[in-house]
């Protein structure tokens, strides 16, 4: 099938997130862990590239998106979106506006939309300020993140260091009177030079509006909730086509890892309501891991039960997280942990391990990258945009799910297992 939409994504669980979303539609959506080597083939109505330059080098970030785009043009798409974390995460140096403004070059686009909105998970945006459930950016637990702390809330200060044309908005005023209105609004913006506009959007009727007013656009921008409406309006116009057929649902040995490396706050309550179920858990200190290496906690992965679903994590508070990166520095600390759990997934996938739960989009990353996963299947949600997704690795069939860090509710490792249970009881 000739591709219509081209994603390019941030980091893996946000690749996962964006395809779950787009699935819903009954589209079929392709998941392609990096870059392909090979030319398009297979290729689906949707497809999504995930990418691991969150917090690459600006110029190793763009280079990859850049190559993410090449293949999509191949693959036929016609439309493309570059898909970043609802919480903004970025720097003044970027990634989000350096590889936004490489991709227009390269479509020859002169303006594109930034929406990271996803109200159905507490993320809105009004008069360019982004907030967290009811929080401010800057006063969510965001503001203490390892790799990318947002201490802004206005999400054109946040972009206008990252990029060299004019940054401009669209309020919710202008959104709320419908998609004409939007229409004009980004039009008058753009007769004035405005290239990169923030959208507000605080409901799931807001995206709707801004879909449909930029669903046109050669690239749009912006979290995942901003996309899904796309492929419903073009089922309802007959650009596309929804397949036929749906994920098919492998019947998997019941060995499982939990593997978690984000250190949000949401993550960090999934856990203790994990270990408060009893389940075996083993705690991976970044300075212990520095001075010892990874073998005892591969030892204690050996020891286990895969059928109990033990956890591995490096989950730990805000304190604990910048103690490790004063003595090793953030990359480091980061570095050591991602090297840590990729291994035990390894070790558990040759242990029996069938079944996968990660949390954190680094650790995604990792883990993915280490189990040689290439292409998902997408399935069914767990939580809004957090699908299980269905891959082989080394040979065998294998579920795995990739959650960022914020999303899910406080019992999403045990629900996770739970759903998974119950689609292959289908």
């Amino acid at each position: 099938m000739t591709t219509l939409l081209g994603c390019i994504a941030d980091d893996f669980t946000g690749a996962t997130d964006l395809a779950g979303l787009l699935a819903r539609s009954g589209v079929r959506v392709s998941l392609r862990m990096g870059v392909p080597d090979e030319a398009p083939s297979n290729t689906a109505a949707v497809e999504v590239i995930a990418l691991k330059c969150r917090g690459a080098p600006v110029a190793q970030a763009v280079a990859e998106t850049r190559a993410a785009l090449k293949w999509l043009q191949t693959a036929g798409a016609q439309r493309f979106f570059w898909k970043y974390c609802s919480t903004f995460d970025s720097t003044a140096e970027g990634n989000i506006g350096p590889v936004a403004q490489a991709l227009m070059t390269d479509l020859g686009a002169e303006q594109t939309i930034y929406c990271p909105a996803f109200p159905e998970n507490g993320r809105s945006i009004f008069m360019g300020n982004l907030f967290v459930g009811c929080q401010p950016l800057a006063e969510s637990p965001m503001k203490d993140h390892p790799l990318t702390p947002m201490r802004d809330s206005n999400l054109m200060r946040l972009l206008e260091p990252q990029v060299t044309r004019p940054v401009g908005l669209a309020d919710r005023l202008t959104v709320a009177r419908g998609v004409a209105a939007l229409k004009a609004e980004l039009d008058r913006l753009a007769a004035a030079g405005v290239a990169h506009v923030i959208v507000d959007a605080v409901a799931d009727e807001d995206l709707n509006i801004i879909a449909a007013a930029c669903r046109d656009m050669p690239l749009m921008t912006g979290g995942s909730a901003v996309a899904a409406p796309l492929p419903a309006l073009w089922l309802a116009d007959g650009t596309l086509s929804a397949s036929e057929t749906g994920t098919v649902v492998p019947d998997l040995a019941p060995g499982t890892v939990v593997l978690a490396g984000s250190c949000s706050a949401m993550t960090r309550a999934q856990v203790a309501d994990y270990i408060g179920r009893g389940k075996p858990t083993f705690r991976l200190d970044p300075l212990e891991l520095e001075a010892k290496g990874s073998l005892e906690a591969l030892d204690w992965l050996a020891s286990q039960d895969l059928a109990e679903a033990p956890l591995l994590y490096a989950t730990a508070e805000p304190e604990s997280v910048r103690a490790a990166q004063d003595k090793l520095g953030a990359a480091r600390a980061g570095e050591i942990v991602e090297q840590a759990l990729a291994a035990c997934a390894i070790a558990a996938l040759h242990a029996g391990a069938r079944r996968f739960v990660v949390a954190g989009g680094e650790t995604s990353g990792a883990v993915t990258q280490a189990l040689a996963i290439k292409q998902l299947d997408v399935g069914a949600e767990i939580a809004p945009g957090v699908p299980w997704c269905f891959s082989s690795s080394a040979g065998q069939r294998i579920a795995i799910t990739l959650k960022s860090g914020n999303f899910g509710a406080i019992d999403f490792f045990a629900g996770a297992l739970k759903i998974l249970t119950g689609l292959e009881a289908t």
